[in-house]
């Protein structure tokens, strides 16, 4: 940490960076301009959630209000936010401006979150609402101080450094909870509200904004550090600004000493960095935290009594045996770490790695009683200690046998049981609270071996990021959690890369997806229209190619570019029906006259159809020239050959087959091949049918069609070929013309698709298995509770008393 000595010249050093910076007129510094940047576009964002969701709370409120009178209140209140919204939030905007302003030029005055005293004879209306607001804003900010003060007290001391060396608190921070909320308070008096609905807002502004601030000052934190302000300041808090609930660590732990919290406030809320919190996460964990350690407390009383039963306590003694210190199995447990370091580099298994894990603790308890010697030969480890290390043991075990981790990853992950129980004996949060850093860490790991299998991981980069990130630990940690922080912060930039190439990927599978169905169903499109036109009619074969070639395949362009409803797709329809009629034998003068006046403008239209399909010229002209011909023997009243579509269309491939042409013959396109051929060819010398293809039908009730009806886009699963091989998949995106699934590696590469029905029958097969989504550290905190008791239960059920 800075000493006094050295801060003056820090001090010197920023000034002089931001009066290099500062020749652009703008009277705030680079590193201030930073902050103020960062800040507007955080808290404005936060801001807009905020009144985005205020018209669902009100009118929520307005269906459960109890009369007439309230509900109209509420309504009342939501016009109004409607109606000046954009005021409220450009005076927010402003107010934020000018407290970075005031704060800039030593103007900034500490905003107090007190509840103003009440003065005068009598309180009045304004000021009962003043009261309220008072009340209000002052239970907010200081929630949120207590919540955020390790986050908030780093924070001071950097604005303090680049403010030159004047000392920022809590109520003078620009971005701290006292002066966001004042600014908030001065901006919604521009409402015109009753009391009820504006303490409403407030809640929202709690709800929203304040519960979001943690995010924020980790990214002012990381940029002022990148910058070069105190990088070196740990996470510790003074004396004075610890928040309530938390207690400095227990004397003689050394190492402990910061970290440790009081055991009883399991669901506080340490401001570990980049985690954001979320207040019912943080209850239902500190409820599920407290069971566990109920639960653990239970089964070891169970044990002492039996102990007790059988051979006395402590050994028969009848005295009370002393408890190792936290540093004696701090101490062990760094000896095992380095001891343990070559053999589990060879751990390549998750047999070797259980078997590892379910010795650690015996090695631990004989390391700790060497390393006392004679001294501590009757010592027992603590209840609470006994505790932590069997509870690290369970949370390792269910990460040997999570179904999510192939056992490659399992292996890996499994080596870093010593290190985890030191964190766990160091930082009682590692259970508690789910910003802890190396939770954070090890559900990183697990998220991103999710997804691991040797085909998606080809070049190693995942598997040896992760391994990396594991020997790190294994031997750079110590009793510093700065390590953790800096492993998770790089293995968080590594996926971030990571995805951003995958992303890209997977956008590019999408839309080769989504284009080969779109042409999928145009070509069924235009050969219906087609076909539903010609059917079996008998027509001269020039018209019959002419149609169901390149007219067949304009019809198909013209719906992907312009759609089925559009009119160049009804222009395209009508100039069919009219070739079609003016191939008809003509037999009166009227029918004649017409089909003279129309012969130029279906040349036109077809000459304009050709040459959106890339019709050779040649091909153009030869064609024509046909068409004339046989115009000029239907204008005489001569008899032409007369054929259905499916002969021509035969006789064509058959043709083909024989003895392809060498250039483009006369008769309404180049020759086809199966792999070239028109939608109206494909269908009619395949099945012949142009019903449209019958929806997907599925069973309701049956639980593995359930299960592939509710994926979501991003889970993920793993599939299971014939030869045993796995591949493991992530849902990517579902086709809104088909409803199929698209299923991408982690490199965003395509893996397959497949029906709802197709994948219930995969997952009945066990030929497909999901996967988890839930984080891995809840899940194993769950695991351990159910499975703590079932054995409490079958202990009780088991347990008869003596008669």
């Amino acid at each position: 940490m800075s000493t006094p000595e050295d801060m003056p010249s820090k001090v010197i050093e920023l000034k002089q960076r931001q009066g290099g910076a500062g020749s652009s007129g703008d009277r705030l510094g680079e590193l201030l301009k930073l902050v103020r940047g960062i800040a507007l576009k955080r808290v404005n964002g936060l801001v807009s959630t905020l009144f985005e969701n205020v018209d669902d709370a009100l009118f929520h409120l307005a269906e459960r209000a109890e009369s007439n009178a309230v509900q109209v209140q509420f309504f009342d209140g939501m016009r109004e936010v409607r109606k000046k919204r954009q005021l409220v939030e450009r005076m927010f905007q402003e107010q934020l401006s000018q407290i970075f302003t005031d704060f800039a030029d030593g103007r900034l005055k500490p905003v107090r979150s007190e509840v103003a005293s009440q003065t005068g004879g009598g309180l009045s209306l304004v000021d009962d609402q003043e009261l309220e607001d008072s009340l209000a804003i002052s239970s907010m900010v200081a929630k949120a101080e207590n919540r955020l003060a390790r986050t908030l007290h780093l924070v001071n001391q950097r604005l303090s450094v680049i403010n030159g060396g004047t000392a920022v608190e809590d109520a003078s921070n620009p971005i701290g909870p006292a002066p966001l909320c004042q600014a908030f308070r001065l901006a919604v008096r521009e409402f015109d509200l009753n009391v009820q609905v504006k303490l409403i807002i407030y809640k929202l502004y709690d709800r929203y904004v304040m519960s979001g601030l943690e995010p924020l000052y980790d990214e002012v934190n990381g940029e002022l550090i990148r910058a070069g302000v105190l990088p070196q300041i740990r996470h510790q808090l003074p004396q004075s600004a610890r928040p309530r609930g938390t207690a400095p660590g227990r004397a003689g732990n050394g190492p402990a000493d910061g970290f440790v919290v009081d055991e009883q406030a399991g669901g506080g809320s340490a401001g570990y960095p980049g985690g954001h919190y979320d207040s019912v996460a943080a209850e239902i964990q500190a409820e599920l935290y407290s069971t566990l350690r109920g639960l653990l407390a239970n089964r070891r009383h169970s044990v002492d009594y039996a102990n007790e039963s059988s051979a006395g306590y402590a050994g028969g003694t009848g005295g009370m045996v002393p408890n190792l210190s936290p540093t004696d199995l701090l101490s062990a447990l760094t000896i095992l770490q380095g001891q343990s370091k070559e053999a589990q580099a060879h751990a390549e298994s998750v047999v070797d790695a259980a078997h590892a894990v379910q010795q650690i603790k015996q090695e631990l308890l004989e390391q700790a009683q060497r390393l006392g010697g004679a001294a501590t030969s009757g010592y027992h480890v603590s209840s609470a200690d006994e505790d932590t290390i069997d509870l690290v043991g369970m949370l390792f075990e269910f990460i040997l046998q999570d179904r999510n981790l192939p056992p490659q990853i399992q292996a890996l992950v499994g080596r870093l049981q010593i290190p985890y129980l030191k964190i766990a004996i160091l930082d009682k949060h590692l259970f508690a609270q789910k910003t802890h850093p190396a939770r954070r860490l090890l559900d990183a790991m697990a998220e991103a071996g999710k997804s691991w299998s040797a085909e998606s991981d080809v070049d190693s980069k995942l598997y040896d990021r992760i391994k990396a990130v594991v020997e790190t630990i294994l031997n750079e940690f110590d009793d510093d959690l700065a390590v953790i922080e800096h492993e998770l912060a790089g293995f968080e930039q590594f996926l971030h890369q990571h995805r951003r190439r995958a992303e890209l990927a997977e956008q590019r599978a999408a839309e080769v997806t989504r284009g080969r169905e779109k042409l999928h169903t145009a070509r069924r499109d235009a050969a219906r229209e087609i076909l539903n036109r010609i059917g079996n009619r008998e027509l001269a074969p020039v018209i019959h190619n002419v149609l169901s070639r390149p007219w067949a395949n304009y019809l198909v362009l013209t719906d992907l570019r312009h759609g089925n409803q559009s009119d160049e797709w009804k222009n395209a329809l009508r100039f069919a029906d009219e070739f079609i009629w003016s191939s008809l034998p003509k037999k009166t003068p009227a029918d004649k006259e017409r089909l003279r006046a129309l012969l130029p403008q279906l040349e036109k239209a077809l000459k304009h159809g050709l040459g959106t399909v890339a019709f050779h010229e040649g091909d153009v002209r030869a064609l024509m020239q046909e068409l004339s011909q046989f115009y000029q023997r239907l204008l005489n009243g001569e008899e032409f050959e007369l054929k259905t579509a499916r002969e021509v269309i035969t006789d064509n491939a058959a043709a083909s087959e024989a003895s392809p042409p060498t250039e483009g013959a006369a008769t309404g396109a180049p020759e086809s091949t199966p792999t070239t051929q028109s939608p109206v060819e494909e269908i009619v010398l395949s099945s012949g049918s142009i019903e449209p293809e019958a929806a997907e039908v599925v069973e309701d009730g049956d639980e593995h069609v359930d299960a592939a009806k509710q994926m979501k886009v991003g889970n993920w699963i793993e599939f299971i070929d014939e030869s045993g091989n796995r591949e493991r998949a992530k849902l990517s995106w579902i086709s809104p013309i088909s409803s199929k699934y698209l299923f991408v590696n982690r490199r965003g590469l395509k893996v397959c698709d497949k029906s709802v029905s197709a994948l219930a029958v995969e997952l009945r097969r066990g030929t497909a298995v999901l996967l988890e989504e839930v984080p891995l550290f809840d899940r194993a905190l769950d695991a351990i509770v159910e499975r703590l008791k079932q054995t409490h239960s079958s202990g009780d059920s088991t347990a008869a008393p003596a008669g």
